[in-house]
């Protein structure tokens, strides 16, 4: 039998296979294998090895494109060094996962600018590849998409869809105060992920100061139980990246010096 029937044979076993990568880098492999000559186990190895790494960064990207990050961050981006008081050994053992995998959830306190949003959009890249499904909200448009729905009759609907992510992210709580039919909605929210599903959620507010932000101390009282029942807190204090770059650029200078 000759080698072009063999190989055409072998390429379409590959696409029933759904074995792409390994069809797309079949004659390389295969010339890597003969300069090489590996065991027939080496070989194999390579191959599906092959396979299995194209097979997750495809994964990840397209867990990421579902995830609706705002932008690309990461952390290895993140300056540790610039913000002293984050816990970096918490931050690391969180990227691990294994909160998720115990439906837990992270809150991370701090002022406007310190890097909460930054920290929350790594940890969640870091969530997809490690194999979890992940969505980010910001308050406003999560509380934006339940108002609608409860208006429209479809409640139940987006409180399915925003309870079926093992993660989800939730950015800026606290930046706006909520209206108390919108507090009602996000506490509806959280007690259905309540030991299903992990939430992150990063917030410029102390947690003395819930019950001013969803304009019920009853009602925050009880957010606040089912959020910090199973939970782990970054508390970040500090400078303004926003506020160091501009200070770095001379803006403020100027300011200052237009001000007097």
């Amino acid at each position: 039998m000759s080698v072009e029937i063999v190989r055409a044979r072998v390429l379409e076993h590959l696409g029933r296979l759904r074995l792409g990568r390994i069809a797309e880098q079949l004659d390389a492999l295969l010339s890597a294998a003969a300069r090489g000559e590996p065991t027939y186990l080496d070989f194999l190895d390579t191959i599906l090895r092959e396979e299995v790494g194209a097979k997750q960064r495809k994964r990840v990207a397209m867990g990421i494109q579902i995830a609706h990050f705002p932008t690309v961050k990461t952390l290895d981006d993140f300056d540790f060094k610039f913000q002293p008081s984050v816990d970096q050994k918490l931050v690391r053992e969180l990227a691990v996962g294994r909160y998720i995998a115990q439906a837990e959830n992270v809150l991370v306190f701090g002022p406007p600018g310190v890097g909460k949003t930054h920290l929350a959009i790594a940890l969640g890249r870091a969530a997809v590849e490690a194999g979890y499904s992940v969505l980010f909200t910001s308050a406003t448009a999560l509380l934006g998409a339940l108002s609608k729905a409860e208006t429209e009759g479809q409640l139940g609907e987006r409180l399915a869809f925003y309870s079926k992510p093992k993660l989800l992210i939730v950015d800026e709580l606290g930046y706006l105060p909520f209206e108390k039919r919108s507090a009602h909605l996000f506490f509806q929210l959280v007690a259905r992920r309540y030991e299903k599903g992990s939430m992150l959620i990063t917030t410029n507010q102390v947690v003395t100061q819930w019950g001013t932000v969803f304009g019920d101390e009853v009602l925050a009282a009880a957010i606040l139980d089912r959020l910090l029942h199973h939970s782990f807190t970054l508390m970040i204090q500090g400078e303004s990246y926003r506020l160091k770059q501009k200070r770095k650029t001379g803006l403020l200078g100027r300011s200052e010096k237009q001000a007097n």
